[in-house]
């Protein structure tokens, strides 16, 4: 990757402290070396870090991660002073400033707000900053946290248009097998296509200090690969990682951005809210909509389930539950439970108001 890059750095609480036994200064004060390095070179760098929760964890002595929601909050608000502190003195000593922003999906999931967040990232790259990025535990609960930085960090990335997602994590990359349960298990150095058997290699969470794990990554890679960015999965403790991914070394696993090119729209309405809902399709409009670039139209909707009003984000699936696409509803779905099914014909005497609007407009519409 020969000149100036903007790059994306994600580094998770199972790397940042290690089972879970505090944070590891000695590997951040590396790592931070390693971002300096490369903003040195001439590359713009932005750090997603995870770690809050574990530093308030480790602040406070509890001797495992907390179960209610009220106990993270209050770890993470004690954490969060703690590792952006560390990080900001850290860049200082190398004369690199900084700057936090906590984002949550209500941050994210309305339009304005998303933009207002891309402009100060861009304003800060600008200045010479290095941008640090956390979601905001202290006031995240489960219907608007991220749930992972992985999510997170695909985010940011299509924010700003990165050239490249570095997921620093406590493996060596993604495998054709679980390594802890099959000995044979084989490194896959490079991902073209998230076939089914990469997904189901993926597993599940891999620690009890964060709330990821390599089925997040896949996730994440799966909406990076759409927008044309690649991401590398490598182990974040390897000797200088950073600047063997940013140059094209073989380190852990790298999967290619492809030609695609998903607008920022478009990736905002892939990552950007919480769905409020989901609708099932049938046969041919997953064809209409996959194969066709048709938009959605209640003829072809089978089943509604969540509530949901016009603007929000909904997930399309087939009759065999798989996720097809992701969009902004045209109608809400109470209007789409009394006509799904209907041809615009039978809709306009059955319910007028709804005659010819679309399920999903072609122009909200995210193929997944």
């Amino acid at each position: 990757m020969a000149g100036s890059k903007r790059v994306l750095v994600k580094v998770g609480s199972s790397t940042l402290a290690p089972e879970g036994q505090g944070l590891d200064r000695v590997y951040i004060d590396s790592l931070v070396g390693q971002i300096a390095a490369l903003r040195d070179a001439g590359h713009q760098v932005v750090l997603v870090t995870s770690g809050a929760i574990a530093a308030g964890i480790e602040a406070l002595g509890f001797s495992a991660r907390p179960k209610d929601m009220p106990s993270l909050q209050a770890a993470a608000s004690i954490g969060q002073v703690q590792i952006v502190g560390m990080y900001a003195a850290l860049f200082a000593s190398r004369d690199v400033p900084v700057g936090q922003v906590l984002l949550t999906r209500h941050d994210t999931a309305h339009r304005q707000a998303f933009l207002h967040a891309r402009d100060t990232l861009e304003r800060l790259l600008a200045l010479g900053a290095v941008p640090i990025v956390n979601e905001n535990d202290t006031v995240s609960v489960d219907e608007i946290r991220f749930g992972d930085n992985d999510t997170l960090a695909a985010l940011v990335a299509t924010m700003v248009r990165a050239d490249l997602v570095v997921l620093l994590t406590d493996i060596d990359g993604l495998y054709d097998a679980d390594p802890r349960l099959v000995h044979e298990a084989r490194l896959l150095e490079r991902v073209d296509e998230l076939s089914e058997q990469v997904v189901t290699a993926a597993g599940g969470t891999g620690s009890a200090v964060g709330s990821g794990g390599m089925a997040t990554k896949i996730e994440a890679a799966r909406a990076l690969m759409s927008s044309g960015i690649p991401m590398v999965v490598c182990d974040g403790r390897r000797e200088g990682v950073l600047a063997d991914a940013v140059d094209g070394a073989a380190v852990g696993t790298r999967f290619d951005g492809g030609s695609a090119c998903r607008g920022a729209r478009k990736s905002w309405i892939a990552l950007g809210g919480t769905p409020k809902g989901e609708v099932v399709l049938d046969d041919g409009a997953v064809a209409a909509v996959k194969e066709r670039g048709k938009s959605l139209l209640p003829a072809g909707v089978v089943a509604v389930s969540g509530a949901f009003r016009p603007g929000d984000a909904i997930v399309l699936k087939d009759l065999a539950g798989h996720t097809v696409a992701k969009g902004l509803a045209g109608v809400s779905s109470a209007d789409l439970e009394a006509v799904k099914g209907m041809k615009t014909s039978d809709i306009a005497s059955a319910k007028p108001d709804v005659a010819g609007r679309e399920v999903v407009h072609r122009d909200h519409l995210v193929i997944m």
